[in-house]
């Protein structure tokens, strides 16, 4: 097969696209991986995060080669944090130049950018360090008095990451850089929007609200992850309908991108549609927070069936399960009638057994059977 050079020598010259590259790379045929993609069903969703065996034995190489280095530039240099986190982030670069760029493994790419990542935010944090107190962050309204400091130093500390992320992403194209840039820009979001509020309290044009009134403040700042999540969903989307058939790199970016999005989503959208105290997390589920919740949960089985993506459900099932199991227990202890949120628990249960068994026949019957063709074209097709 063509080496990695040659096509990114083919990419520089215009002969090939750099999605053609990356669809010619997946077609690599290691030992490692043939054996993976063999076995997995033609129907089935490609979750291309572990490279095979080998990728494995390497990801526990880069473990043990950075912890020792970590304990060894300690141990010499001292506890000079800068001079370690730069060191750090030097050599992770220059290893995945052959783990990432030239072998293409994806466990020890996704965990070498990761180590990039986190030794940018340590240098980015070592530099704020110097110049905030430590005990103005206790909380945000503390933070946001510091304004309007407070807003140049978020962005930088959300910048940097979200930059590094960016030319990490342009060199090695490891598709987790996806969701790294959109928890920046969501965290960016979320201390201007603090920031935005106390403003509007120092100014004058907002009232300071009284401890009855907070929760129902905090109940509106849920507007913003969901706002974020929507945004972050919908870039996913487009990525996905720009790779129908999940051949590039772009197609693994909307899978980070989706895992985001549904907490970001399924959180607000549950405060919103049972009205839990969203202070002490107090809640007392009747049937009309059961029936919204139970529709709620059925909009996301069918955004999730019609963009062909169980990673959007991952996050959805594991907080209505965990939140289900939670009041069931708490319910059987309390009454003897069975707690509504019984219901939907047995519900998610039987679904995770059916859409496991057949997800391809469920997209046929539920998304094939309800959108035109129109729509269907667009959408990831859907496989027999």
């Amino acid at each position: 097969m063509i080496s990695a050079e040659k096509l990114e020598q083919a990419v520089r010259r215009g002969i090939i696209s750099v999605d053609q590259r990356d669809e010619l790379l997946a077609l690599d045929d290691d030992p490692d991986t043939g054996v993976i993609e063999a076995a997995r069903p033609a129907t089935d969703e490609p979750l291309r995060l572990v490279g095979g065996g080998n990728d494995l034995f390497v990801t526990v190489g880069v473990v043990l080669l950075f912890a020792g280095l970590l304990f060894v530039l300690r141990s010499t240099i001292g506890t000079s944090t800068p001079v370690i986190a730069g060191m750090l982030g030097i050599l992770v670069w220059l290893v995945a130049e052959f783990v990432t760029r030239q072998r293409r493994m994806r466990l020890s790419s996704t965990l070498l950018g990761l180590g990039f990542l986190g030794a940018a935010a340590k240098l980015v944090s070592v530099y704020l360090e110097g110049r905030i107190d430590p005990d103005s962050l206790r909380n945000p309204l503390q933070y946001a008095a510091l304004r309007p400091q407070a807003g140049i130093w978020s962005a930088i500390f959300f910048g940097v990451i979200a930059a590094a992320a960016v030319i990490y992403f342009l060199r090695f194209r490891v598709p987790i850089m996806a969701a790294i840039l959109a928890l920046c820009l969501t965290g960016f979001a979320f201390v201007s929007t603090t920031l935005f509020f106390y403003d509007s309290v120092t100014s004058g044009t907002v009232l300071l609200p009284t401890p009855d009134q907070i929760p129902d403040v905090i109940a509106r700042a849920l507007y913003v992850p969901l706002a974020c999540g929507v945004i972050i969903f919908v870039t996913g989307v487009a990525f996905d309908l720009h790779d129908r058939e999940r051949h590039t790199v772009w197609s693994d970016c909307a899978f980070w991108l989706h895992v985001i999005s549904a907490p970001l989503l399924v959180h607000p959208l549950f405060i919103l549609a049972t009205g839990q105290e969203v202070v002490f997390g107090e809640i007392e589920p009747g049937m009309i927070a059961s029936i919204m919740l139970g529709m709620l949960f059925g909009g996301f089985v069918y955004v999730a069936l019609a963009i062909d993506r169980r990673s959007l459900l991952v996050p959805t099932f594991a907080y209505f399960g965990s939140l289900g199991i939670y009041y069931l227990i708490d319910g059987a202890a309390n009454t003897t009638d069975i707690p509504p949120f019984a219901l939907i628990l047995l519900v998610i249960g039987g679904l995770i057994i059916l859409f496991g068994a057949g997800w391809q026949n469920m997209r046929r019957l539920i998304v094939g059977s309800t959108l035109p063709t129109s729509v269907l074209s667009k959408l990831p097709p859907i496989k027999v």
